[in-house]
């Protein structure tokens, strides 16, 4: 397939900007592969939509004021997004600058940090900090808004750009299926007797990444660290055993299970970087349902969707989602697809 297949046009006015005031508060397109039937629901009576004994996987992982704003010795103005912290006192990031820095060179930052650029890795520089590396994101840090979102990030971006349960630090960007549970929401799936289970993924910048091929099977899928642990492995096999439905809350949930699946099932514990690339034609191995945002045109994460309920499915579901107003991306609203 080409990248072609997978474009559509979006007004501008439904790409959410700002979230709504309460999380729960957005709305939920069901749709269903077996009957071909929409619904269109509030995301707080999500718990009324799914089964007892299904199983929500959720990405724990927490997003970290990636973006860092600096200056060369020579005073030209340097912005960095980390793309992955690979120890205590060195980062990989993106690097936007007047001219390319070279190993060796330095980035002042405010509070007179210096940051040195150690090596370069393709289209990322390593670099090395003067204190640990998370504690200098959270002095000095911007929340790495996603390139859609056309504002600096501001306080409520810290809490919103954020899931309620986000545990380990990591992600450049947010798993953005999980913005949408509350504590109040979470309560209600667990009254219901729907289980809840957690893996984290941290997310890389590259899940912007656009597709420049014409030819899908020519792009280069970027490369995130998961890990599942004993607990979720456990889960999914009693879910499975019961005849009960695995439901991923985002494609980096959905892209982990499927991972590891492809190593063993059952599951077993592991921790290491996925390139996975679903697009129409795999054979799922977990999922039985994803909750998921709104896409880019033409992005991997449509590709996924595509797979998951058709080609065809997919894009007649996104014309409903357009012929109705539901906000798209990041901040928008969110679909459960069974």
């Amino acid at each position: 397939m080409n990248k072609q297949d997978f474009n559509f046009h979006l007004p501008q006015e439904l790409i959410a900007q700002y979230p709504l005031a309460n999380r729960s508060d957005s709305r939920l397109l069901t749709y269903d592969r077996k009957t071909n039937l929409y619904g269109h629901h509030q995301f707080k009576n999500i718990a009324d939509l799914l089964r007892p004994g299904d199983l929500l996987v959720m990405n724990d992982s927490k997003v970290i004021p990636a973006r860092l704003y600096g200056q060369k010795l020579t005073g030209g103005k340097v912005e960095l997004l980390v793309e992955r912290i690979v120890d205590e006192h060195t980062f990989l990031a993106h690097i936007k600058a007047s001219k390319a820095l070279r190993a060796g060179g330095k980035i002042k930052l405010d509070q007179g940090y210096v940051l040195k650029i150690i090596d370069r890795q393709d289209d990322l520089f390593l670099c090395q900090t003067e204190i640990d590396a998370l504690d200098l994101l959270d002095r000095l840090g911007h929340i790495p808004l996603p390139p859609y979102i056309n504002r600096q990030d501001e306080s409520l971006d810290k809490d919103r750009y954020q899931t309620v349960y986000a545990k380990y630090a990591g992600s450049v960007a947010a798993p953005t299926a999980g913005l949408h549970f509350d504590d109040k929401v979470l309560a209600n799936l667990l009254a219901k007797g729907i289980n809840i289970a957690y893996l984290t993924l941290h997310v890389g910048a590259g899940t912007f990444r656009p597709v420049r091929s014409d030819s899908i099977l020519d792009h280069k899928m970027h490369s995130e660290h998961f890990t599942i642990n004993n607990e979720l492995c456990a889960a999914v096999q009693e879910a499975k055993t019961a005849g009960n439905r695995v439901i991923a809350v985002g494609t980096t949930a959905l892209r982990s299970l499927e991972s590891a699946a492809q190593l063993s099932f059952p599951l077993t514990p592991l921790s290491q970087d996925t390139d996975i690339f679903i697009y129409p034609g795999y054979q799922f191995k977990i999922c039985d349902g994803l909750i998921t945002n709104f896409h880019l045109p033409e992005s991997t994460l449509l590709m996924l969707v595509s797979a998951f309920i058709g080609h065809d499915r997919a894009m007649a579901l996104y014309e409903e989602a357009i012929s109705n107003s539901y906000r798209f991306f990041s901040y928008g609203d969110t679909s459960l697809l069974t």
